[in-house]
């Protein structure tokens, strides 16, 4: 593989709208950012992708841009976001903005100008078709539910194509001048300084024409966009991008991709991928049920585990996977990878040592570093993401009771990662002074980072450990670089594996569960890297480990 910059480095996902407000409107904004940026450089991390915060409607959080040229008032304007690139850089932090191409939003000025002629040039910017007697093109779900064609405003005898939500009509990649304007973009973006982009949802944008139904799979009569999706390859669309973009600037990427073809990993993350890195998402769609979230079971650990190893096979000697807990997307990591009641500070640094010493980026989400939890929300009504609305009106079509939907739902909303940042425990837990847009997690007295920062055993500082040991000249190598090598996968409840070069080996183990558990190592302990218990029970070789005790050693 060819070493590029940005295999070592540590990023941070920002929420923007929850991260840190300045002016009282209860919205975070980039001059919070930017106040915040020590902090950031503090805990030790070189790339900040930031989640949308171009000119956007907010039908799904900034994911429906309306230009892409401008920074949406909620957040505050261009001068602040130079002003944020040129802090970063002082940093040696670089920013990732995200890079939303496959849908725009329906108040985008392409948009509207294909409503108002869609036979017109700005007409074949997007997928419209005729409709006749009712009849649909083609039988997709919507990601968020309903069929993914919705009525042209103004045609109702035509219908355009969203993947997403209605307010986000899907880009017809098929037409060049659509792809010029999105390299025009990009470019500018990464002419302005900017480190490089996290790609949204990027599977999506090759469509199988031409259209037809597919196996229905739930009672509405609809199939899932997979069904469709693996039809089709991306490969000429993602080459031309990275060719005309990415590689121009030796710009940092990131892609969001679901269901990629077997065996085309090297396409997307090898020497000559398509993009530097890409999300594993693959414990975050570990027992995901067609049926709907109520029907999803709950994770174990040796589900997590098995799941893990598989990814880092893959991606061995091919490329850099990025790797996640959680993300604006998904709910808290240790309250999803975690058995109900056994969430704590012991295993939420476990969970930590597991993500950062696996091979691959590491990606910390707002609020992952002091080991921010789920909402216990109590209503319906407190929640605001339209994918949990939808999936509510799931549940109780599948027979649930409101206060069973409820329940089913609010475990994997991504409004848990949603909430405001908990910073301390003053009113709103210090991120505004107004009215949060969404509220605060009511655990915020107990879980927020001024309890943390100057307690040498809290969450936060065992991140910062974490990111050390990463840098670490001595062991940074190995860390980075170093093939992963699974031990002991026959017992339960039990992740171990080696980092191991030619001239550096170390062990990582991680007893997951609440009872202890023994091993014997195979070799002699030189060092202990890292311990998240303060008990140490090693004999000869007879190494006992307490519940949820996680340990680094050099062997």
């Amino acid at each position: 593989m060819k070493k590029k910059w940005w295999h070592e480095k540590v990023a941070y996902q920002i929420y923007p709208k929850s991260f840190c407000d300045t002016n009282g409107d209860g919205v975070g904004d980039l001059k919070g950012i930017i106040s915040k940026l020590d902090y950031l450089k503090e805990l030790g991390v070189d790339l900040v992708w930031i989640s949308p915060i171009y000119c956007s409607p907010m039908a799904d959080q900034g994911y429906d841009i309306s230009d892409y040229y401008n920074i949406d008032p909620l957040f505050g304007n261009m001068d602040d976001m130079d002003l944020l690139l040129a802090e970063a850089k002082k940093r040696n932090i670089g920013i990732v903005m995200d890079l939303v191409v496959n849908h725009c939003s329906d108040e985008h000025e392409w948009f509207k100008k294909a409503c108002e002629d869609p036979d017109g040039k700005y007409g074949k910017y997007f997928y419209i078709e005729d409709v006749k007697d009712g009849k649909l093109p083609s039988n997709i779900r919507s990601y968020f539910g309903g069929s993914c064609w919705e009525p042209l405003p103004g045609h109702p005898d035509k219908y355009y194509l969203h993947l997403f939500h209605k307010k986000q009509p899907d880009l017809n990649w098929e037409n060049p001048e659509v792809r010029e304007e999105i390299f025009t973009m990009v470019n500018w973006w990464l002419e302005k300084g900017l480190a490089g982009f996290r790609i949204d949802a990027i599977i999506n944008i090759k469509k199988s024409l031409p259209w037809k139904d597919y196996p229905v799979d739930r009672d509405d009569g609809l199939s899932y966009v997979g069904n469709m999706l693996k039809e089709v390859s991306c490969h000429d669309f993602l080459t031309e991008l990275r060719d005309r973009t990415f590689a121009k600037y030796d710009a940092f990427s990131v892609g969001e991709v679901f269901d990629e073809h077997e065996d085309t990993l090297p396409e997307f993350i090898g020497d000559d991928g398509y993009f530097s890195t890409m999300f594993d998402m693959s414990t975050a769609i570990c027992g995901a049920s067609e049926k709907g979230w109520y029907d999803r079971p709950h994770i174990t650990a040796n589900e997590y585990r098995d799941t893990i190893f598989t990814s880092q096979e893959k991606a061995w000697n091919v490329g850099f996977l990025s790797n996640i807990i959680e993300n604006h997307d998904q709910p808290r990591g240790v309250s999803h990878y975690l058995p109900e009641g056994e969430v704590n500070d012991t295993s939420k640094k476990m969970l930590a040592t597991l993500h950062f010493m696996v091979r691959g980026i590491p990606f910390i989400y707002q609020g992952q570093e002091i080991g921010m939890e789920n909402v216990d929300f109590t209503s319906i009504e407190q929640i605001d993401d339209v994918m949990t609305l939808d999936e509510y009106q799931v549940a109780l079509q599948a027979g649930l009771s409101s206060k069973e939907a409820l329940e089913a739902v609010k475990k994997m909303s991504r409004d848990n990662a949603r909430v405001p940042f908990s910073w301390d425990d003053t009113e709103h837990a210090g991120f505004t002074t107004g009215e949060p847009w969404l509220m605060n997690n009511p655990d915020y007295k107990k879980i927020n980072l001024a309890a943390q920062r100057n307690d040498e055993h809290s969450v936060y500082q065992y991140y910062r450990s974490l990111i050390q040991l990463r840098k670490n000249p001595e062991y940074k190598d190995t860390i980075v670089w170093g093939k992963t090598v699974p031990v002991w996968t026959d017992r339960t409840n039990l992740m171990a594996f080696y980092r191991q070069t030619d001239e550096q080996t170390l062990l990582v183990i991680a007893n997951y569960q609440k009872e202890s558990q023994s091993v014997t190592l195979k070799e002699d302990v030189k060092n202990v890297l890292l311990n998240n218990c303060m008990e140490w029970e090693l004999d000869g070789r007879e190494l006992c480990l307490k519940g949820y005790q996680a340990v680094v050693l050099e062997v």
